[in-house]
């Protein structure tokens, strides 16, 4: 039977519940265990895939289609494996099951109540994940301890250890301990007060991660251990760290994983040297790369963060530092003036959906193109940089794509014929991992190593493959099709340094121990551009005042 680990978090949100629980996961992969994770969401929004990108950040995609919380991008990430639409659960998805279930009279016309049907539909929610072939099941409970939308996930979670046996349930409660300037002094009462609010709903945690500015003393954790009832050794401390995948070394240093194994009676030995050798790596990185990222919603960086971290796992590949500039789409064609761009190793045209923003992204696009600057095309970002070399390079003027300008008189964009019937736009979209075949002598082929490939997809309008025969004729080589050779998707230019852009969204696959081969690839070409101009740079940067290159 699969050991349980629940993940819960006080005081405020965004603690680090999330990578507290992927480094666990990554931990316990270390001893050899089958590890998967789940992500329990009080919000009502059935899924994140409508949310505001501005208030919830990046919506993480799953192969099965799932549109999840950016949680799963970390939990991925770190415990290297996919996951699935059933490892994010939101009240408002519990919700619509049980009433879906009430509508087709499964409860024989009880009066339908939080508990036991909506409890019972949570622990539903975790037991599927609970398979043969798992040895343990780590879920985070979103939102914080005392939160109104929280009480039916802690009621759940109180009632799993009782179904599964308590040697089979472990507790972790991530808490903050902060310093209190005028004061001088970091402060456990907050701690002391998520934790006796846990209690109070039947809830004991078995170890206490306490989130802090600098280090915690003994004193502090053994005052913590007396007044929250857990062992000493069960109080642990995450002191703020600059190299997130240095986490798993420091829970373990202070013994996390080593309390989640005696609570769960887990005997199994721990290898680190892998993830050891990782963490020299990321330290190690330091020769300096600037990556422009030409975004819409760059005021919520978490909007991009696997993004981000894609482009951090192929500097950790090439030894290189990235450094990433945050352009404005909207505000681009004013840079383009003052020259900024200019100064870019390379670039990355990310996702996003509507117009604003849109014309920036094409001439960010344009620039790189005449200007030889590395750039990679995400989903939108390949859709611009098509509109751009059929505006610039083929002439037709007005291109554009139908979801920008319905009138446009160049589809070179548009919804496929079967999708335009659809009248709900959320069913007209492609969702998940699709394959595609590359052509043998393309940089894509050469970059993947291999015919055909799959990535994740979240887009609804297409580049037709009708298009491929002009576009291939004025020099844009459509370098990877769908199976049915309908749709297109990779795009590149033969005579530039790299000008590569694909309909998928490959982040959501890249990984720190293997960095994705299009941002790998665009990286190399990155560092070749500043490498030619570096003794032009280093001139700038003694200038200022520091050197960089």
């Amino acid at each position: 039977m699969p050991k349980h680990i629940f993940v819960t978090g006080g005081v405020a949100s965004s603690l680090g519940k999330g990578l507290t629980a992927s480094s666990l996961g990554r931990l316990l992969k270390q001893r050899g265990l089958r590890v998967t994770m789940q992500k329990l969401d009080p919000y009502i929004n059935v899924d994140p895939g409508t949310m505001n990108p501005f208030e919830h950040g990046e919506v993480f995609v799953t192969d099965d289609g799932g549109e999840t919380d950016l949680d799963l991008g970390h939990y991925e990430r770190f415990i290297d494996e996919p996951l699935t639409r059933n490892s994010n659960a939101t009240t408002g998805s519990i919700y619509q099951a049980v009433l879906a279930a009430e509508r087709r009279g499964e409860y024989l016309g009880k009066t339908v109540q939080v508990i036991p049907h909506i409890t019972d539909e949570i622990k539903a929610r975790i037991t599927r994940l609970a398979t043969e072939d798992v040895d343990v099941v780590i879920t985070e409970v979103g939102g914080t301890v005392g939160d109104i939308e929280i009480l039916p996930f802690l009621e759940a979670i109180r009632q799993y250890r009782k179904d599964a046996g308590r040697d089979n349930v472990c507790y972790v409660h991530v808490t903050l301990v902060p310093f209190i300037g005028p004061s001088g002094e970091q402060k456990t009462k907050p701690t002391q007060h998520s934790v006796t609010e846990l209690r109070s709903r039947g809830i004991q945690p078995d170890i206490i991660v306490c989130r802090s500015e600098a280090p915690l003393s003994d004193n502090l954790k053994r005052k913590i251990s007396n007044l929250c009832n857990v062992d000493e050794g069960a109080v642990v401390n995450a002191a703020d760290a600059k190299n997130i995948y240095a986490l798993p070394l420091i829970l373990h240093d202070e013994g996390l994983d080593d309390v989640v194994c005696e609570v769960l009676h887990i005997d199994r030995p721990i290898d680190l040297g892998p993830w050891q050798e990782l963490v020299a790596k990321t330290e190690a990185a330091t020769t300096p790369v600037r990556i422009g990222l030409i975004g819409k919603y760059i005021e919520l960086q978490d909007a991009y963060l696997s993004v981000v971290e894609s482009l951090r796992h192929a500097g950790i590949h090439h030894g290189a530092k990235v450094d990433i500039d945050w352009i404005q789409a909207e505000d681009v064609e004013g840079l383009l003036a003052a020259g900024r761009l200019a100064d870019l190793d390379g670039m990355v045209i990310p996702g996003g959906f509507g117009e604003r923003g849109f014309e920036g992204k094409i001439a960010a696009a344009g620039y790189a193109r005449e200007h030889d600057i590395p750039c990679l095309g995400l989903c939108l970002g390949l859709q611009a940089m098509t509109v751009d070399f059929a505006r610039n390079v083929m002439g037709l003027v007005g291109a554009n794509s139908t979801e920008m300008d319905p009138n446009t008189p160049h589809r070179i964009i548009d919804l496929m014929h079967d999708q335009r019937d659809v009248v709900d736009k959320g069913g007209t979209q492609r969702l998940g991992a699709f394959y595609a075949i590359l052509e043998p002598s393309s940089r894509v082929y050469r970059a993947y190593g291999e015919p055909v490939v799959s990535e994740r997809h979240r887009h609804r309008y297409e580049l037709s493959a009708q298009w491929k025969p002009r576009l291939e004729a004025a020099g844009l080589r459509c370098s990877g099709l769908s199976p049915d050779r309908r749709l297109v998707e990779f795009i590149e230019l033969d005579d530039h340094p790299f000008w590569v852009a694909t309909q998928a969204h490959p982040e959501f696959k890249s990984r720190p121990d293997h960095a994705h081969p299009l941002f790998r690839e665009l990286t190399a070409a990155a560092l070749a551009r500043r490498a030619a101009r570096t003794p032009t740079l280093r001139v700038v940067d003694e200038a200022a005042g520091s050197s960089v290159a």
